[in-house]
C-alpha cells in the first residue's frame, strides 16, 4: 500500500502550515471578525439547547435527547477547526503540529458521521411520533436511544479511525503547506511522497456507505410519514403533524446540501472551480450547522422556544436581584 519501506520517523515532518483560503489572504481580517462571531453564536446556542434541555425534566423526550447529543457534538465539529482558522485569519500563525492535524482531521470526520447517524435517529423518532403515536413511549426507550446512540458513535469511530490513520502513516518528505484553512483530507494527502489512493479510496467509500444507508432510510422514513399524513382526514391535522418535521428538514438541509457540494467540487470541480471557493464550501460545511441548527430549533419548536425564554428571563432576573 505504502510502496517502498521508509523510515516514518526521519520523514514526518515536525509540523505543517495553513495557508489559510489561497488567493483571499487581503480579506483573511474581515473572515476573522465573522468566523469569530459566528463561532461565538455557535457556542451560545449549542451550550443554550443543552442548558435547556437539561434543566427541564419535561423536555426529556427521545427527540430533545437527540437534540442534546447533536447540540453537543455541533460544539465538536466547530470547536476542532474554528479556533486554529480565527488564528491564522488573525495572526498568519499557520503552523500546526503532525499530531494535531491529523487529531483534528480525525475528530472532523468522526463529528460528521455521528452528526448524519443522529439526523437518522431523529428521522426514526419522527416516523414513530407520527406513524405509531400510540406505540411511540414503548419502542423509544431510554434502552433503545442508549443502543442508538452507541451504535451510531461505535460506527464513527470504526470507519473514521483507518481513514486519519492510513494518511498518518503515509511518507511526507517534501512540502508541508497545506493549501487549506484546516487539516482536510484531500489537501493533506496531496502532500504525500507515497500514493494516496488507497487512503482516498477508503474515504470515498465509507463516506459513500456511511452517507448512501444513512439518506436512503431518512428517505424512507419520510415517504412512510408522508402517506400517514396524507391518510389524515383533518387539513389541521396534517398541518400539524408536518410542522414536527420542520426543524429535522431544516437542519438536513443545511448539513447535506453544502456536504454535498463541497465533495461535488473536492472530487469533481477541482479543475474547473477556483482553489479559494473550494476551500470557502469545505469551511462553509463545518462551520454553518452548527450555528444555525440551534437557531432553527429555538424558531420551529415552541417548547424550545419557551423553555429557553423563560431560562433567560430567569436569568436576567436573578441577576438583578443580585445587583440590588
Amino acid at each position: 500500500m505504502l510502496g517502498i519501506p521508509y523510515n516514518h520517523t526521519m520523514e514526518t515532518p515536525a509540523t505543517f502550515f495553513l495557508v489559510g483560503i489561497p488567493g483571499l489572504q487581503s480579506s483573511h481580517l474581515w473572515l476573522a471578525i465573522s468566523l469569530s462571531a459566528t463561532y461565538i453564536i455557535s457556542l451560545l446556542g449549542n451550550t443554550l439547547i443543552m442548558t435547556v434541555i437539561w434543566m427541564d425534566f419535561t423536555l426529556q423526550e427521545p427527540m430533545y435527547c437527540f437534540l442534546y447529543i447533536l447540540a453537543a457534538v455541533d460544539i465538536v465539529m466547530a470547536s476542532s477547526v474554528v479556533p486554529k482558522m480565527v488564528s491564522i485569519f488573525f495572526s498568519g500563525d499557520g503552523s500546526i503540529s503532525f499530531n494535531a492535524c491529523f487529531t483534528q482531521m480525525y475528530f472532523v470526520h468522526a463529528a460528521t458521521s455521528v452528526e448524519t447517524g443522529l439526523l437518522l435517529a431523529m428521522a426514526f423518532d419522527r416516523y414513530i411520533a407520527i406513524c405509531k403515536p400510540l406505540h411511540y413511549k414503548r419502542i423509544l426507550t431510554p434502552k433503545l436511544m442508549l443502543v442508538m446512540s452507541v451504535a451510531i458513535t461505535i460506527r464513527a469511530v470504526i470507519f473514521m479511525t483507518p481513514l486519519s490513520w492510513m494518511l498518518s502513516h503515509l511518507p511526507f518528505c517534501g512540502s508541508n503547506v497545506v493549501l487549506h484553512s484546516y487539516c482536510e483530507h484531500i489537501a493533506v494527502a496531496k502532500l504525500a511522497c507515497a500514493d494516496p489512493k488507497p487512503s482516498s479510496l477508503y474515504s470515498v467509500i465509507g463516506s459513500s456507505i456511511i452517507v448512501s444507508s444513512d439518506v436512503a432510510l431518512i428517505a424512507a422514513s419520510y415517504h412512510l410519514i408522508l402517506r400517514a399524513v396524507c391518510g389524515l382526514a383533518s387539513k389541521n391535522a396534517q398541518l400539524k403533524a408536518l410542522s414536527t418535521c420542520g426543524s429535522h428538514v431544516g437542519v438536513m438541509a443545511l448539513y447535506y446540501l453544502p456536504g454535498m457540494a463541497s465533495i461535488y467540487v473536492a472530487w469533481l470541480g477541482r479543475d474547473t472551480v477556483p482553489l479559494h471557493t473550494q476551500v470557502l464550501l469545505a469551511d462553509l460545511y463545518l462551520i454553518i450547522p452548527p450555528t444555525l441548527n440551534p437557531i432553527i430549533y429555538a424558531l420551529r419548536t415552541k417548547q424550545i422556544r419557551k423553555r429557553t425564554w423563560n431560562l433567560l428571563m430567569n436569568c436576567l432576573f436573578d441577576h438583578s436581584k443580585l445587583g440590588s
